[in-house]
């Protein structure tokens, strides 16, 4: 009997009942998640003899068993699906990127004098406020930083609020208070922070805070402080700029102080886009975008957004909105809607009379984002594609890897992997090896041997191998897998300068070119732009990645020397202290015991054994 006919005649052994299925290949790898609100029917129509579309076909070759779960609901069954696809990103999955970490504004009413503070992923504790989240580009932070100076409120550490004995250079300048002292009451200090905070809760309130704002600008001028006056005065303008544009007459139209997400979609002839706007308290103050390939959709396409829909939300340190607007019938995200709420109270809403304004400006941008993207040849998966071709592949490659090896005068020799998947980086698969060091130091070949081979001991490869370096290095390469009895594309980016193996190629000196084994000259990756911006990306950020692990590797075993010798220091505050020196020894003698405090956060009995260490063989006083 065929797998096929093995797998049909075991999926029709299914119950017709809601549930998700994980298919498997033949090293029990779980390569695709579905969910079915009837499982019978939905595993049979892999198996049988229906019409199905490449991608489908490709992945059910893979296929060697399946698992299935039954679910009370067809709702569960969506919470399911995303908590499975999270465990195993299988690989048939459509994924959408997203480094979703967005900053919030939060004000902690458990402090003393509490500031405005610009956090991401912040702790929900009672006594804190919390705004947002804001997404990338709407300038919140700029905000924040022109409230807490115009309204004189405390921007320090609260370590360093409670050891100030003077007033520091900010009140000097006129942009803070200096509570800290008691130069201002509680009662005023808290009327103005209120102020401050209606900017964030919708734009009736943030127009009264301007109006505070120009009533403390003719208090100024009035008392002759003309130059504190024209401050205020260009402050009043950032903020009316702010407000002008993140106001929109379709948003207005709402009249709504609650914070609004609202997704729509736009399918093209080749790709899908979906747009995603941000409201928050009545402001537009954003939107993001996602895209994939059409041709490697396996489930219904209202199906795949909404899933993506349900992933999105499913974080649990983010904040979700209060309303959800989708641009699908009522009836289709019914089980979607029951699905959300397990995430968050929110309230899903369909099409709708009042919020299809913002549905249909949000449709448009979704169109418009596709037009020029394709119109610019900026897809990644034209790149991905074009990879695909160079390299003789039967699919596209989705997982890409790249490495770079960093070594300092022959000492702490150390590698970055970075991981981009669909052509964007996932910083969660990043890691960091430390390489034994050589009596020869630097070997550039030796190390990397050790590298990949150390990589494919971890299993769960990539598709392919990105090398930073040329021919030599990418032989390299090729040797490990060969000895390791794998078969993954391998490919290395060099300069032209670099390829002297290519001598009798005649070339611009610093163009970047893409070195494929079995071919004669190099790819000149700028011939396919979305190409050469992943793979210029991957490299740029293995060398990002590869020196920040240096420094600190290299800085502890520096450091670590005079810092083990400071009596009272535990390990926990040796690496407090390590992860913010960015000076000698002999500049850090010039603090103070209350601004070792500062510096490093540390406690007064830290900074006293550190600073009698530092003056160990000097007379001076600890003042």
């Amino acid at each position: 009997m065929k797998k096929t006919e093995e797998l049909l005649e075991k999926a029709n052994s299914l119950p017709q009942q809601p549930g998700c299925y994980l298919m498997k290949d033949k090293n029990s790898r779980v390569i695709y998640v579905g969910k079915a609100k009837k499982l019978k029917a939905r595993v049979t129509s892999y198996f049988n003899k229906s019409v199905k579309g490449y991608k489908t076909d490709y992945m059910v070759s893979h296929v060697d068993h399946f698992d299935f779960i039954i679910t009370r609901s067809d709702a569960e069954s969506y919470v399911l699906e995303n908590n499975l696809i999270k465990e195993h990103s299988p690989k048939y999955n459509i994924r959408l990127r997203d480094d979703k970490s967005y900053p919030y504004l939060q004000v902690n009413w458990n402090e003393p004098f509490p500031r405005l503070e610009y956090v991401r992923r912040p702790k929900r504790t009672k006594g804190k406020e919390l705004f947002g989240p804001y997404p990338p580009g709407s300038n919140i932070s700029m905000i924040m930083r022109v409230l807490t100076k115009s309204f004189g409120l405390r921007d320090c550490s609260l370590s360093e609020f409670k050891s100030r004995k003077t007033p520091c250079l900010l009140y000097q300048m006129k942009q803070c208070s200096a509570p800290c002292v008691g130069l201002r009451s509680a009662a005023e200090y808290e009327n103005d922070l209120q102020s401050a905070v209606s900017f964030f809760q919708g734009p009736i309130k943030a127009r009264r805070t301007i109006q505070k704002l120009q009533e403390k600008m003719h208090q100024y001028a009035e008392a002759e402080e003309f130059e504190m006056a024209g401050i205020i005065r260009d402050h009043i303008q950032l903020l009316d700029d702010f407000l002008q544009k993140s106001y929109d007459q379709k948003v207005e139209s709402i009249q709504s102080d609650k914070n609004i997400d609202v997704w729509s979609y736009w399918n093209g002839d080749e790709e899908v886009d979906i747009s995603l706007y941000m409201i928050r308290s009545g402001l537009l103050l954003g939107q993001k975008n996602f895209h994939f390939v059409k041709g490697e959709l396996i489930e219904e396409l209202s199906d795949e957004i909404l899933q993506k829909i349900v992933q999105y939300y499913s974080d649990p340190e983010e904040m979700n909105p209060d309303i959800l607007v989708l641009d699908f019938e009522e009836e289709e995200i019914k089980d979607v809607s029951i699905a959300l709420n397990t995430f968050g109270e929110m309230k899903v809403l369909g099409l709708s009379k009042k919020y299809y304004p913002l549905i249909e400006m949000c449709r448009k941008h979704a169109e418009e984002s596709q037009r020029i993207r394709i119109a610019n040849a900026d897809s990644v998966y034209m790149g991905l594609h074009k990879l695909k071709d160079l390299l003789s592949m039967k699919e596209r490659p989705r997982v890409l890897e790249c490495y770079d090896v960093a070594i300092w005068q022959g000492l702490s020799p150390t590698a970055s992997q970075v991981v981009f998947e669909e052509g964007k980086p996932n910083k969660k698969k990043y890691r960091y090896y430390h390489l034994e060091t050589r009596p020869e130091g630097n070997n550039d070949f030796a190390m990397m041997r050790e590298v990949i081979s150390r990589r494919l001991d971890n299993g769960d490869l990539p598709d392919v191998l990105v090398i930073d370096g040329g021919v030599a290095q990418v032989n390299t390469v090729t040797a490990v897998l060969k000895e390791f009895n794998v078969e993954i594309c391998v490919v290395g980016i060099a300069k032209s300068r670099d390829l002297t193996d290519f001598k009798s190629v005649e070339v611009e000196r610093s163009e970047e070119r893409l070195i494929i084994p079995g071919r004669t000259n190099p790819y000149i990756l700028t011939k396919c732009p979305p190409l050469f911006k992943i793979i210029v990306s991957m490299r740029d950020e293995a060398h990002r990645f590869s020196r920040k692990l240096h420094h600190k590797a290299e800085s502890k075993r520096v450091l670590a020397t005079w810092l083990d010798d400071v009596k009272g220091l535990g390990e926990e505050t040796k690496k407090k202290i390590l992860t913010s020196l960015s000076m000698s020894k002999t500049e850090l003698k010039a603090y103070t015991v209350n601004d070792l405090m500062n510096y490093f956060g540390i406690k007064n009995p830290q900074a006293k054994a550190l600073w009698t260490h530092l003056h160990e063989d000097s007379d001076v006083s600890e003042n």
